[in-house]
């Protein structure tokens, strides 16, 4: 798994340290990020310690530990705690993942956490996905088309047809594929990045959707597609097993196709 740069004012301080309310013989020692753009402090890295013993098997589990025995200043999301919702998303031990899914014991003793990286952090390990959930807007992430249906019935697909959403329709938007993304650091103010970019292909493939035309349009851009240069972060760190790469390469050849 690759190791990625830490989010915006990642130079940070060490700050408090909690030692462990439950002395035992399996202490865990967590290192936060800690930062709120509205106070004047600086970013610092609060260090916990708890006692695996008498907490749940994820990092999530950590979190909540922490938050409602330790510090309840601690800020995160969660909501579904069974990686469908993404909320959780953040860096751990150095790599975007769900912390709901990632498992204490694939960590070790000394685990370091930060929010997703090179967004603005709204408090601690809370960013800001303004931008993404925009850029996902603009994509038009719902069916397009103009065939009519007789009464009330439902759009019918073959079980073929079907098959091509596989491994498309169970994107999350976490957002940790595109925060991996060297090219979408650089170039997010115009490229989608991965995880738009495979929600794009998921409606190009889509046997009932007659906007295709429309839609390649759209993404026929110096930057909004072709800002990906394969480098496979996306693909690697995606928590669901996804491989957004893949569905970026058929969408340029998409493209080359309808220009041959």
């Amino acid at each position: 798994m690759p190791q990625f740069r830490l989010p915006e004012n990642s130079r940070v301080q060490l700050g408090r340290h909690y030692p462990s309310p439950d002395p035992g013989k399996r202490i865990c020692k967590i290192s936060i990020y800690r930062y709120e753009p509205d106070a004047s402090e600086k970013p610092r890295l609060d260090r916990y310690e708890i006692e695996l013993d008498h907490c749940g098997p994820m990092v999530l589990d950590a979190l909540i530990k922490i938050k409602n025995e330790i510090d309840p200043t601690l800020a995160f999301r969660r909501s579904c705690r069974e990686g469908v919702c993404g909320s959780c998303a953040m860096n751990i031990g150095g790599a975007n993942t769900l912390a709901c899914t990632k498992a204490l014991s694939e960590l070790g003793t000394k685990i370091a956490i930060y929010p997703l990286p090179h967004l603005p952090v709204v408090k601690d390990l809370v960013p800001d996905l303004s931008h993404f959930y925009a850029q996902y807007a603009s994509i038009q992430p719902w069916l397009k088309t103009e065939d009519p249906v007789e009464g009330d019935r439902e759009r019918l697909q073959s079980p073929e047809d079907r098959a091509r959403l596989d491994g498309l329709y169970e994107c999350i938007l976490c957002a940790c594929c595109s925060t991996a993304c060297p090219s979408y650091w650089w170039n997010s103010d115009r490229y989608l990045g991965p995880a738009i970019l495979l929600q794009a292909y998921r409606w190009l493939v889509d046997s009932r959707d007659t906007a295709t035309g429309e839609r390649l349009d759209q993404l026929q851009d110096p930057f909004r597609l072709y800002r990906c240069h394969t480098i496979l972060n996306c693909t690697k760190t995606c928590p669901k097993g996804l491989n957004p790469a893949q569905a970026i390469a058929a969408t340029k050849r998409l493209l080359v196709e309808r220009e041959s």
